[in-house]
């Protein structure tokens, strides 16, 4: 009934009707929520959306711990699905192919950082939720909580067939996320990496450095996650909480990517690292949590190198996308239907899930 509605519309050139689940305020609940999408443009595709992943940082722009927002806001930029309908001039996707959507859906691609393949850093990105679509008069995009959502073709990923579709949809944030800075860190056979955390984003970044061929180590704070740890490709898990286990730890290492969504001295990793080793940050705490750094630590951890990294370009995360799944490397997932939403949102913040939550859209019942 959905796929028939929507192709319609297309047809006649009109907004696009869809279904999701909405937030109406920063500390309400979520409810099925009917709204339009823009047309589908010559360049669009039309996208049903079969999953959705749940992101830690859903949860705090919907909560508004990322600054104020306009309500309502239907989350969600981990998208997998199924293309129904194109626009006359798209030519990167065909109906019926299998589509992926991250945190983009749209930028100038004609500024230097477009041309260099990095639209996250464009001046006019549009974001997949809670964002101004500056190129469909500045109208407030809604994501992947949703039916259906209608994207520039060249911000789709491809997903090949042979994928696993049911859990694809988180490698188009956690794995990218992740991904990117570790390959461009270029790790390579025998390299010493720490990955702080092991959740959502944590448990990625342990496959890939592991699939790198590095001897990989994981910091974080249940004990419970040691064996499993071991299970994805670490060689050693340090529980922050134990200093017996801390004050043992070499300061050897050539790779530390933070995970961490929550406030720690950042300073504690860096002296970990050897000189010239390079400390990433990819985890995003709220703004009344925030992470922090000693100018001390970081003047008398001389030599070595901190920086941050935000998702990567289209052209980085299909690589990554096709990297993955070449390599078998996926999320673990919980599915779950629409009405779930707030109790998986708890149970994220209570760090009671491996990994990465799933909406099955089909859920939706339409």
């Amino acid at each position: 009934m959905m796929r028939e509605l929507n192709l319609k519309e297309f047809q006649e050139s009109k907004r696009i009707s869809s279904r999701g689940y909405a937030i109406f305020s920063k500390d309400g609940q979520f409810q099925p929520y009917d709204f339009t999408r823009h047309p589908v443009g010559e360049h669009d595709v039309l996208v049903e959306i079969l999953y959705a992943g749940i992101c830690h940082s859903d949860i705090h722009t919907v909560r508004g711990e990322w600054g104020e927002r306009e309500y309502p806001i239907v989350p969600g930029h981990e998208i997998a699905g199924e293309v129904i309908a194109v626009g006359k001039s798209v030519s990167k996707f065909a109906i019926g192919d299998w589509i992926g959507i991250g945190c983009m859906v749209n930028a100038c691609q004609q500024c230097p950082t477009c041309l260099d393949h990095e639209e996250q850093f464009c001046d006019q990105t549009v974001w997949t939720y809670a964002s101004e679509d500056v190129f469909h008069d500045r109208e407030y995009t809604q994501g992947g909580y949703s039916n259906n959502i209608v994207v520039h073709e060249n911000f789709g990923i491809k997903i090949p067939k042979s994928a696993d579709l049911s859990r694809v949809a988180p490698l188009l944030c956690a794995g990218i996320t992740t991904y990117s800075p570790l390959y461009r860190a270029g790790i390579k056979q025998g390299d010493k990496v720490g990955i702080v955390g092991l959740g959502g984003l944590g448990h990625m970044a342990v496959q890939y450095a592991a699939s790198f061929g590095a001897r990989v180590s994981v910091f974080a704070t249940s004990e419970s996650k040691r064996e499993l740890a071991m299970e994805l490709g670490a060689k050693e898990f340090i529980n922050v909480k134990n200093q017996d286990e801390m004050q043992k730890v070499r300061k050897d290492f050539d790779v530390i990517l933070s995970t961490v969504p929550a406030s720690y001295e950042i300073s504690k990793y860096l002296g970990l690292l050897k000189p010239k080793g390079e400390m990433i940050v990819v985890g995003l705490p709220s703004h009344q949590d925030p992470a922090l750094l000693d100018a001390n630590g970081l003047i008398w951890n001389f030599s070595r190198k901190l920086y941050s990294s935000l998702i990567g370009g289209i052209k980085e995360t299909q690589e990554m996308l096709d990297y993955s799944i070449e390599h078998g490397i996926y999320p673990m997932v919980e599915m779950i239907g629409g009405s779930e939403i707030d109790w998986a949102y708890e149970r994220v913040l209570k760090s009671d899930v491996k990994f990465r939550f799933v909406i099955d859209m089909k859920s939706l019942g339409v």
